[in-house]
């Protein structure tokens, strides 16, 4: 065992070293190496250097980058970078969101498309990992300037993607406008209505049902599942929610479906605590309507809510918390604070939201942790959902998909629950949802040869 952990951390380092300045890569390769050495002792031929397994898994298949110009309603032109990192197909075509966010460059992205290697791999679904994005910033920008930024941007990307290579979907900053404008660029350039190359379509014209809900709903599922395993439900539970954006809203209506509390929401500039819970339709009518800031929803709300600037969302005591915003967002001392709230359960609908050192305190501290590469799988699961209906010509009715995310959720739980309890780690999904996509994605690139 002591071979294979000085095997991985030189492995590790060789990685830092030759992808300097992209902290959240190398944080996100650092968690999946951490939990392997168990795996090289009972499996020896994934530890085998002449296939070099490990090695070929933690670099990208490929790394795309691009110019993207655009010009905005008074004629200046802009100039962003685009970024699609096809990172691993064995067991599919790439799949995973485009991210438009000043944040993005090549470290995130590339992050983020290590992390959907395994988060695909655990849907059970027949998809590869990818993911993309621009550090353009769709907010405060009217509709022709987003318009003319995304057909910038699949102007050069269509010549990468297909239904059968690599199938993009949305993320932050990508709803169902900017999927719309994308979706359309394709089709103008390629003159093929080709449904299954974008997920995320409106269901007018390709899209599934349920797919803005999917990512919330199934952090939800996730979340119930590991309490279920513990002999407890999430009704009468207090929840407490970070972020407003797309995975916010509909954790929290699915949290409410369930008989759960929300009792929080937030943005950049600070947090909402609304005593009686949140009025949804209100939240909704603000952000996805008129494009606000949870502020406001403060202020029309009522005596209940109350909007706190700055502030960390992790100070309201809950009885489970759904950190939904952006990566690292739930440090050490926001862990101490939920702990000494009470919280039962967190689980992550964002992509790596909490720091390593959260992670451990929850953990010692007895509290059912949802990895992102689980919990938040429901997203791209109906997006694979979707690739299936644009194959058949079909479109599957709501409760059919519901009925269908729901098992797939069940599923991802059983297998990190019980991988975690082969490998000596009873209760730690983490290490179960790290190893389970890992040996689905390792098993798949032995058999097809060094590629």
């Amino acid at each position: 065992m002591k071979d294979q952990k000085d095997r991985l951390e030189a492995l590790r380092a060789d990685i830092e070293r030759r992808n300097p300045a992209q902290p959240e890569f190398h944080q996100a390769v650092r968690e999946v190496l951490e939990t392997l050495a168990p795996v090289f002792a009972a499996r020896p031929e994934y530890a085998d250097p002449a296939v070099a397994l490990v090695e070929r898994l933690t670099e990208p298949e490929r790394q795309i980058l691009f110019r993207v110009p655009w010009q905005d309603d008074r004629g200046r032109v802009h100039v962003n970078r685009g970024y699609r990192v096809e990172f691993n197909s064995a067991l599919g075509p790439y799949k995973g969101g485009l991210r438009f966010h000043p944040s993005v460059d090549i470290g995130v992205v590339k992050f983020l498309g290590f992390e959907q290697i395994f988060k695909n791999a655990l849907t059970g679904l027949g998809i590869g990992g990818g993911k993309g994005g621009s550090d353009f910033d769709p907010h405060g920008k009217s509709d022709a300037e987003v318009m003319r930024f995304c057909q910038s941007f699949m102007t050069e990307l269509h010549r990468h993607i297909g239904e059968h290579t690599d199938v993009p979907a949305g993320d932050i900053g990508v709803g169902g406008r900017e999927i719309g404008y994308l979706f359309g660029q394709y089709r103008r350039i390629t003159n093929r209505w080709e449904a299954g190359v974008l997920t995320g379509k409106g269901q007018g014209w390709g899209g599934s049902a349920i797919r803005p809900q999917a990512t919330g709903y199934g952090s939800v599922l996730f979340a119930a599942e590991m309490l279920a395993v513990r002999g407890e439900a999430l009704d009468g539970l207090s929840a407490v929610v970070s972020g407003s954006g797309n995975v916010a809203l509909y954790t929290i209506e699915k949290l409410q479906r369930l008989g759960a509390n929300p009792l929080t929401c937030s943005d950049s500039e600070g947090y909402v605590v609304d005593d009686k819970g949140i009025d949804l339709a209100l939240l909704k009518q603000i952000k996805e309507v008129e494009r606000g800031r949870v502020s406001e929803y403060a202020a029309r709300r009522g005596s209940s809510a109350r909007f706190v600037s700055g502030g960390r969302v992790w100070d309201v005591p809950a009885d489970v918390a759904f950190p939904s915003a952006t990566q690292n967002e739930l440090e050490a001392r926001d862990a101490r604070a939920l702990v000494a709230g009470g919280v039962k359960a967190v689980s992550e609908g964002a992509n790596m939201p909490t720091t390593p050192e959260a992670v451990r305190i929850l953990q010692e501290a007895g509290v059912a942790f949802g990895p992102g590469k689980a919990a938040n799988a429901g997203g791209v699961a109906v997006s694979a959902l979707e690739m299936a209906q644009n194959a058949g010509r079909v479109a599957w009715s709501e409760q059919r998909v519901e009925d269908e995310l729901a098992g797939i959720m069940r599923s991802i739980h059983t297998v990190a629950h019980e991988t975690a309890e082969r490998y000596g780690a009873p209760g730690d999904y983490v290490v179960g949802a790290n190893i389970a996509g890992f040996e689905r994605v390792a098993d798949a690139m032995l058999a097809q040869g060094v590629i």
